[in-house]
């Protein structure tokens, strides 16, 4: 039996999220709610973020700011 690779990934708290683009916790829901990224709600109702996408849109941020 093999597993999914979502079904490993791991997720990511609003805070982790924040702490790795330097801004508040509120910013990265806003931005989950406006759909600038993804987001997961866990049966407690919590957002929580995909880290394989959470680096992606790091790493475009980061080389736009290189260009």
């Amino acid at each position: 039996m093999t597993v999914a690779p979502e079904a490993t990934e791991r997720l990511m708290t609003p805070g982790e999220v924040a702490a790795m683009f330097r801004v508040d916790p509120k910013t990265v829901t806003r931005w989950a709610a406006a759909g600038r990224i993804g987001s997961i709600r866990t049966p407690g109702g919590h957002r929580r973020f995909r880290e394989s996408e959470v680096r992606t849109l790091l790493d475009g941020l980061t080389s736009e700011a290189h260009d």
